[in-house]
């Protein structure tokens, strides 16, 4: 037992210390990133003057929740704005990660006859686009979605990156489980629902998180295509919205000679980030597990 102990502790010596130094690069490392997130916080509550006077702190000097108070000033729109995003993500995001699965797992069978044809033409479409105008005309003259959920809706179900990035993964999966399950008598669809999507839960964590992102950050879709006739608007367009306001009321001040500091500017941005980030972020621990995996199986694969 002494023999063993004396012969292991020189062996463990370097890997302790290896993991010492990694725990503290970490530790370093994870604060800086956590750090800019706290100071967002604190600077939302905190009152225009004292940042103006002291710049942007950790912890408030001068706390008040003025910039909250000014965001909800309508609570009907703001709760309005939320339950359109929320729905919209929700939405968005199973029926996209539907689609974009189907699409890649159908992608990667070999005895699918014209699968590179088709993956040729979804990479091509990340070269080149038809630009903004024809876009809008295909959305407006079209299809006919002006003033229309779906218009934010249906441009963000499927991205040709998040194909490929599924039709990688599901190279993953041997071949021959379909087979099998054919032999069984399974159909196709069979296959996919109970044998494919269970064994590609990384995958789907992965680009579940990357629809639910950007249905969640969407603004510009909302901007072009919804006009003041729609009652309630996406959340990220609705803080827009009340940035864009209190900025003119700023420079409207500032010429009138009023104190600036009456204006939270400032501090209407940080809270406006904490209203916009703050449901979303709860999301990311959920899927961290699958997302590493998913994005690297993904990443590896040609």
């Amino acid at each position: 037992m002494e023999y063993t102990e004396k012969n292991k502790t020189p062996q463990d010596l370097p890997g302790t210390i290896i993991k010492i130094v990694a725990y503290i690069f970490i530790t370093l490392f994870a604060l800086a990133c956590l750090i800019p997130f706290i100071i967002v916080i604190s600077t939302s509550f905190t009152s225009e003057s004292s940042i103006m006077k002291y710049g942007y702190q950790i912890w408030p000097k001068q706390f008040t929740v003025f910039a909250y108070k000014l965001i909800s000033a309508d609570p009907q729109y703001l709760i309005g704005s939320y339950m359109v995003t929320i729905l919209n993500t929700v939405v968005g995001t199973i029926l996209g990660l539907f689609l974009i699965a189907m699409t890649g797992y159908v992608l990667q069978r070999p005895d699918f006859p014209y699968r590179n044809k088709i993956s040729f033409y979804i990479y091509f479409t990340t070269l080149f686009s038809g630009g903004l105008v024809p876009y809008y005309l295909l959305v407006t003259q079209i299809l006919h979605l002006k003033d229309n959920y779906l218009a934010i809706l249906l441009p963000l179900l499927m991205s040709p990156w998040l194909i490929i990035l599924m039709k990688n993964f599901m190279k993953s999966i041997p071949h021959s489980i379909t087979e099998s399950a054919k032999i069984d008598g399974a159909g196709d669809f069979t296959i996919f629902i109970r044998l494919i999507l269970p064994m590609a839960k990384p995958a789907l964590a992965t680009v579940g998180l990357f629809l639910a992102l950007g249905y969640w950050n969407e603004w510009y879709n909302a901007m072009l295509f919804l006009s003041s006739s729609v009652k309630y608007i996406p959340l990220q367009l609705f803080l827009y919205n009340v940035i864009t306001k209190a900025d003119f009321i700023r420079n409207s001040a500032a010429s009138a000679n009023v104190p600036l500091q009456d204006i939270p500017l400032e501090s209407m941005k940080m809270a406006t980030a904490v209203v916009a980030t703050g449901p979303i972020i709860l999301v990311y621990p959920f899927v961290q597990k699958y997302f590493i995996k998913g994005i690297t199986v993904g990443a590896v694969k040609g």
